[in-house]
């Protein structure tokens, strides 16, 4: 989708559709009051054009302004625009970026519905204006994704331009650079949705390697590529646990972003499971969805698409990310409930369930980044069921051991736009992963299972700030919504990539 910016009167451009959001001004009543209140609606621009088109809609009481309900007039009067699109925000005072963000989604869904290939946006006023920009190339590029790849009567619907228009009082040159640059997440978001929809049988571990190769040689990354020779000989005992099973090779994925002028420190590590399909192993995971197992490597596709984002942004840190890729297959050379397996780290794990697999892949390549020279970590992995109970399916949740790294992530989750929860890492759940024969095990049971995971890889970062996120309950969306459709999400990615630029300077 290509975009651009224009500082023209919107009333003056000729557009396929012209959008703008209805926002309600009402003001509540005092607490306890049966009153109804009756929205009071006002287009978001001072365009006094664009506002006349609009007011007797507006005003005839037949739209209520809740985020998401759309209203599409044909031939406005007095625009250049063939149509006008007016999608609800709900209310004025509690707009935000992040509304904003899903309401871009929205309109591109909305009109590529109809068949419009090309449409512009009005940049509202009260949000900071370089922030509305990269609010709505990103929500619009996510929004214009579609998974059906695969349906013999697919229907190419998406958009191929977006205009956004801005106030001509604006800084011109920074607006462009806010556009590029969220340019480059959408389109890291939307490589990392491709990566996670594919089928476990379009998307081994080896063909997850070679589309990580591609990507960087086509950015400028460094990526080295090893197979079970190389895992064995590292001594990565948990990661090899799980791939011994499967006929399929695994893959030990490693990116590194160098650019001239960074310090030697820090070295940030982004470290994702790939689990490219997940029967479960030996314990089994019941039929009834597991077809939905082919996102288990969402982190890893998260980490890749990460990757080059920072490569095309330019932060002055040198990042390195890792992907440990396999299959987790119950066969005659699976692994079994009762084994031990050595770590890299030389700590040895009890396998209670081997559909714990995620936790085990993620030890070794925790402890490989370090190994590295990694000075800071993050992982990410579609680890627990656990976490659903937990957070639901809006929440991803957040581990750290230490303050100071999860207020850096923190901060730049609210820069965009995703919703994260922490979670506890108190000394007592230790207890949990105890074992009586090996130093710990690979489950804790039914009770606080996602810190329990959690805790299994606090044992091989030690003492280096780390983050883990546990994504299982927000890397897929079970239903379509208004800004997305249904399937892989690419939670996480923006996050991400806020957190290493923070490190810049």
């Amino acid at each position: 989708m290509k975009t651009t910016l224009s500082f023209s009167t919107p009333a003056e451009l000729e557009t396929e559709s012209l959008v703008a959001i209805a926002l309600d001004h009402a003001e509540k009543d005092p607490a306890g009051s049966t009153k109804k209140e009756k929205p009071q609606l006002k287009l978001a621009t001072g365009d006094a054009a664009v506002q006349s088109v609009a007011a007797d809609l507006l005003a005839s009481g037949e739209l209520t302004g809740k985020p998401f309900e759309s209203n599409l007039l044909h031939k406005p009067a007095g625009l250049r625009a063939k149509r006008l699109l007016l999608i609800g925000g709900g209310s004025a005072k509690k707009f935000t970026g992040y509304d904003l963000r899903r309401l871009a989604g929205a309109a591109v869904r909305i009109v590529k519905s109809r068949g419009i290939r090309s449409f512009a946006f009005i940049v509202p006023p009260g949000i900071p204006v370089e922030e509305a920009v990269r609010a709505i190339v990103e929500g619009a590029l996510v929004g214009n994704f579609d998974p059906d790849y695969y349906r013999s009567d697919r229907k190419d619907q998406k958009i191929d331009a977006l205009t956004i228009v801005a106030s001509g009082n604006a800084d011109h040159a920074a607006l462009e650079k806010a556009a590029q640059e969220a340019q480059v997440i959408g389109e890291s978001q939307n490589f990392t949705r491709d990566l996670v929809n594919e089928p476990s049988n379009r998307m081994t571990p080896t063909i997850l390697a070679d589309r990580a190769k591609k990507m960087s040689q086509e950015v400028g990354l460094k990526c080295e590529v090893y197979g079970a020779d190389k895992i064995k000989e590292l001594k990565m005992g948990a990661f090899w646990s799980v791939a011994q099973g499967s006929d399929e090779p695994p893959a030990l994925i490693v990116m590194t972003y160098e650019p001239a002028g960074a310090p030697a420190k820090p070295v940030l590590g982004l470290v994702g499971k790939g689990i490219t399909f997940d029967t479960g192993g030996i314990s089994i995971k019941p039929a009834d969805g597991m077809e939905k197992m082919k996102y288990d490597m969402a982190g890893g596709a998260t980490m890749i698409g990460a990757m080059r984002a920072i490569a095309l942004l330019k932060p002055k840190v040198k990042v390195i990310g890792i992907v440990c890729a396999t299959e987790n297959m119950p066969s005659g050379k699976a692994q079994k409930p009762g084994d031990v397996q050595i770590a890299m780290s030389g700590k040895s794990i009890e396998i209670i369930n081997t559909d714990a697999e995620g936790r085990l892949v993620l030890a070794d390549g925790l402890f490989y980044a370090r190994q590295l020279g990694c000075t800071h970590l993050v992982d990410a992995a579609t680890l627990t069921g656990a976490v659903v109970v937990a957070l639901g399916y809006t929440n991803v949740g957040v581990f750290a051991n230490d303050d100071a790294i999860y207020e850096r992530l923190h901060k730049a989750n609210d820069e965009a736009g995703e919703k994260m929860w922490r979670l506890p890492l108190d000394d007592e759940y230790k207890d949990n992963i105890k074992s009586s024969i090996a130093d710990i095990v690979n489950s804790g049971g039914r009770w606080g299972g996602a810190i329990n995971a959690a805790m299994f890889l606090k044992e091989f970062v030690e003492d280096t700030p780390w983050i883990h996120l546990d994504i299982a309950g927000t890397a897929w969306m079970e239903d379509q919504k208004p800004w997305i459709a249904k399937g892989p999400s690419g939670v996480a990615l923006r996050s991400l990539v806020e957190f290493v630029k923070s490190f810049k300077t």
